[in-house]
């Protein structure tokens, strides 16, 4: 095995921490891609990973050398296209993370005119409502919404979604429409939670002052995810309180209605974020600010 591709193995065991996923992930036995990073360390005169019973972990040396040669790798992507022209210059596949919202409604729907003039680029899209580990699962760059956890990530923010409380036109007709606070406690709302068993979010809003506040509801049921959030909505179970980029075409229809527009959340933080590099992958780069520019118009001015 030459050294590119035993360094793309060693790259990819680091990352998950295991021969075993890294072989599934690569479609190679085990034993070849055990034998790959032997070999890689023989090469180097030095133990790049340290394997126990239970998981395997980079030594000091190893750490180095996975910073480094992730930048090697994505300097041999640049030399490999740095003099074709045109758009067949961006090869290669993306692997990238987002809500399933944001890619239903907003993503999905213009990636055809994306791969149309990049033909020589492949996408795999993950939509969920989980929050991915980037590095560990591969990913080039994954979309969040809401407040970022602090880490090693490079983030790049594109602005801010509206948030909206709505409930369908059938559950209002039943209770009736909230026109104060003080209303919600005659009212459902159906909470969201990551984790079930988890207490649910609450009834948010901001005041005159901008200040943000919560407010406790009834609740009768938890969901923890955006597509059983939105169908329990439109089947009349409660209110929700939802990014409204996946609301417009349900509140244009009539099937939902807004609530309480003077008291709208606080809205939440979009950004992109991708692993910390000295040269980003150009394809990568240009899918980024592509979904920058497709994000954009759906963002509060």
């Amino acid at each position: 095995m030459n050294l590119f591709d035993a360094v793309q193995i060693f790259l990819r065991v680091a990352e998950l921490s295991s021969f075993t996923q890294a072989a599934d992930r690569l479609g190679l036995p085990k034993a070849s891609v055990s034998t790959a990073v032997q070999q890689l360390e023989a090469r180097l005169g030095t133990r790049l990973l340290q394997r126990t019973t239970r998981r395997v972990q980079l030594t000091q040396d190893g750490q180095a050398y996975y910073e480094r040669a992730q930048d090697l790798l994505a300097d041999v992507d640049e030399l490999q296209s740095m003099f074709q022209l045109g758009e067949s210059a961006y090869t290669g596949r993306l692997r990238v993370d987002m809500s399933i919202g944001l890619a239903s409604s907003i993503v999905m729907p213009r990636l055809p005119g994306f791969l149309a003039t990049h033909p020589g680029l492949s996408v795999e899209l993950s939509s969920t409502d989980r929050r991915v580990d980037l590095v560990r699962e591969g990913f080039d760059c994954v979309v969040r919404v809401g407040t970022l956890a602090d880490s090693s990530l490079v983030a790049r923010p594109l602005g801010r979604f509206r948030i909206v409380s709505v409930a369908s036109r059938a559950y209002l007709e039943t209770h009736g429409r909230p026109q104060r606070l003080e209303d919600l406690a005659r009212h459902q709302l159906i909470g969201y939670a990551n984790v079930l068993g988890a207490r649910p979010e609450p009834f948010e809003y901001v005041d005159a002052q901008g200040q943000v506040h919560t407010l406790d509801m009834p609740v009768s049921l938890v969901v923890n995810n955006s597509e059983a959030y939105r169908a329990a909505c439109l089947a009349g179970l409660g209110l929700i309180q939802a990014p409204d980029v996946g609301m417009r075409t349900l509140l244009a229809k009539g099937e939902l209605v807004e609530v309480l527009p003077q008291w709208r959340a606080e809205p939440m933080p979009v950004s992109i974020l991708y692993a910390h590099r000295r040269h980003l992958p150009r394809r990568v780069q240009v899918f980024m600010n592509w979904l920058a520019e497709t994000i954009a118009p759906y963002l509060m001015r």
